[in-house]
């Protein structure tokens, strides 16, 4: 299943805490790119990053995130959107 979690920087999210968390928080977040976890990535500017993850399920998703530092430490939440093919373009196949 994929799934978009989309973060919101807390706040207390502040320059010195970007400091302090970002060289903990980027090995984390290539570890779950190189797992296949996060499956793709984009960043919007002081809000925080937005993954395509791959996963069994929105609770999965959770319980991966909730790992990373950040979220560990509530600086960043996630917004959980389940996403699938675009069914109705089943309707442009005629019995195929």
């Amino acid at each position: 299943m994929k799934v978009f979690a989309i973060a919101t920087a807390q706040p207390t999210f502040t320059p010195e805490k970007i400091a302090q968390y970002m060289p903990h928080e980027v090995p984390a977040t290539l570890k779950l790119y190189l797992d296949g976890k996060v499956e793709q990535f984009w960043f919007r500017e002081k809000m925080g990053p937005i993954f395509l993850m791959n996963v069994e399920s929105v609770d999965q998703a959770k319980s991966i995130l909730n790992t990373l530092p950040l979220v560990a430490d509530g600086l960043m939440t996630y917004e959980y959107l389940p996403v699938g093919p675009l069914a109705p373009l089943g309707r442009l196949i005629q019995n195929g």
